[in-house]
């Protein structure tokens, strides 16, 4: 599966010159954790996520006792605070690879490009999202796919905790290794196992 196929489109993005207030007030309405800053150009520069927009935003309670901390003015732009520059990948990355670089990175989202230009975004939730799919709702998904490719009733389809099985009534190899990448294309699906099954007579 590559990164075009679970990513978020269209994706909201943030200039530096907007408010620290404001890009928390569209994270906190969309659920999102982080937001791609983009140029004019809608080229990614940065990224500004939940940790940089909270950062010193809240002072020490001084009912505490602890005087000694130095308060830190936060900044009031995305400029201010963002993380620059930001790492992106291409819509063609595989999901494998995008996976990777969130848990090596320690980071929620991946801002996906066209070369500069952010078309999409890609988040650890799109990831349990898909994982979390019902079986039926995949199974259902890869039928559809398989039939506009091969026609229908040709194939059997079966999905269990994400793993699909199918069964083509055609002893084909190119056509199970086509019908292996479509079905691993299908968000949820973990695994794809095809083979020939020959009709009873």
């Amino acid at each position: 599966m590559r990164a075009r196929d679970l990513m978020t489109r269209p994706v909201l993005t943030v200039t530096p010159e907007t408010t620290a207030k404001h890009a928390a007030g569209v994270l906190a309405e969309h659920g999102f954790t982080a937001l791609p800053v983009v140029d004019d150009d809608d080229r990614l520069i940065g990224i500004v996520t939940e940790a940089d927009l909270i950062r010193d935003r809240f002072p020490h309670d001084i009912r505490s006792g602890d005087d000694s901390a130095v308060r830190v003015t936060p900044g009031t732009t995305v400029r201010e605070v963002m993380t620059s520059p930001a790492t992106g990948m291409g819509a063609g990355a595989d999901l494998a690879e995008v996976g990777k670089a969130l848990l090596d990175g320690k980071i929620r989202a991946m801002p996906i490009v066209d070369g500069a230009r952010v078309i999409g975004i890609l988040t650890r939730g799109d990831f349990v999202r898909a994982f979390a799919r019902d079986d039926t709702a995949i199974a259902a998904d890869v039928r559809h796919h398989l039939s506009v490719y091969g026609g229908s009733g040709r194939w059997t389809v079966d999905v269990t905790d994400g793993v699909c099985r199918i069964a083509d009534a055609y002893d084909d190899d190119t056509d199970r290794h086509v019908a292996k990448v479509i079905a691993e294309a299908i968000p949820g699906v973990v695994e794809a196992e095809v083979t020939y099954q020959e009709e009873d007579r």
